[in-house]
């Protein structure tokens, strides 16, 4: 006995166009919250603070004349601020 194997119609694929999403609505920004305290300056929180204020010297003063490496502009410094007591500490 033959087997008859079922014939299978193939349908044609169509797609249907997806429906079109509409643009969200742009959002208006936020209104800025008024600062109910009053924003008075705080003083550096753990670090070291170092106050060059009033002071006359000139980079050539601190530095030299001659062109130095930033290594030794940083020693320049510290040994400057430490010799006229500039630090908080």
């Amino acid at each position: 006995m033959a087997v008859k194997k079922k014939t299978t119609t193939k349908r044609k694929a169509t797609k249907k166009a997806a429906p079109k999403k509409k643009a969200a609505p742009k959002r208006k920004a936020a209104p800025k919250k008024k600062a109910t305290k009053s924003k008075a300056k705080k003083p550096a929180f753990g670090g070291y603070a170092i106050s060059f204020a009033g002071r006359s010297e000139t980079v050539e003063q601190v530095f030299g004349k001659k062109p130095i490496a930033p290594s030794e502009m940083t020693k320049k410094i510290w040994a400057f601020v430490k010799s006229k007591s500039l630090s908080n500490r």
